[in-house]
């Protein structure tokens, strides 16, 4: 297999972290090729013959592309026959996908603006209004985390499923960008059970292989 995406891209590290889960190593069971931003590559048309969209992450395995990071991640979880990651079973699949497309759809959908806002744009240009309420806004839905995982363990099930993979990423995120940039951001009620989940998370062995 081969997967395209530079390692800062945060739907590549979700793509990474599930490869971990799975056992499998970079180098021997896939290739990644480093692409977007400063790598380029996604410009290509040989690329977009494979990604129409010119985004990461894309996987390749023989003769199929996949994009979409969340939907990579359930063709590897399924191809791998890993029901622990992504149940066959209808209602509980249906657990962790809602928290997987909250995750893209709501959750990373309103953090990113604070978070490209305040990593990737220049000081002197950054709309610093914008990047106040993103991150004030991306606290209200962890807090819907927060309080899931008062009573819970993990996000859907009571164990380490896809679920988990994608929320951890965007909070590690947003719990960063607290202590980078604290002074810049309005301070939030601290959600005991998302930082002790969190930590979990990231005392997985296959987390490091995410961040890179």
């Amino acid at each position: 297999m081969q997967l395209y995406g530079r390692r800062s891209s945060i739907n590549v590290q979700k793509v990474l972290w599930c490869l971990g889960e799975l056992g499998l190593t970079e180098g021997a069971d896939y290739r990644r090729v480093d692409a977007g931003l400063q790598f380029g590559v996604i410009d290509t048309p040989e690329y977009r013959a494979l990604n129409p969209n010119a985004l990461v992450p894309t996987l390749v395995d023989g003769e199929r592309a996949i994009w979409e990071s969340n939907t990579i991640l359930r063709y590897l979880a399924t191809k791998h026959g890993a029901q622990g990651l992504l149940p066959a079973q209808a209602a509980d699949r249906s657990e962790v996908e809602r928290w997987m497309d909250w995750q893209l759809g709501a959750l990373w959908a309103t953090l990113r603006v604070a978070y490209l806002g305040l990593t990737r744009t220049p000081e002197a240009e950054r709309d610093h209004a914008a990047i106040r309420a993103s991150y004030a806004a991306a606290a209200r839905l962890l807090r819907i985390a927060d309080q899931r995982l008062r009573t819970h363990s993990h996000l859907a099930l009571e164990r380490f499923t896809l679920a988990e993979i994608g929320v951890a990423l965007a909070a590690h995120r947003w719990y960063g960008l607290n202590e980078r940039f604290g002074a810049l951001l309005a301070p939030e009620p601290e959600m005991p059970s998302l930082a002790l989940w969190l930590e979990a998370q990231r005392g997985r062995p296959a987390f490091p292989d995410a961040k890179g």
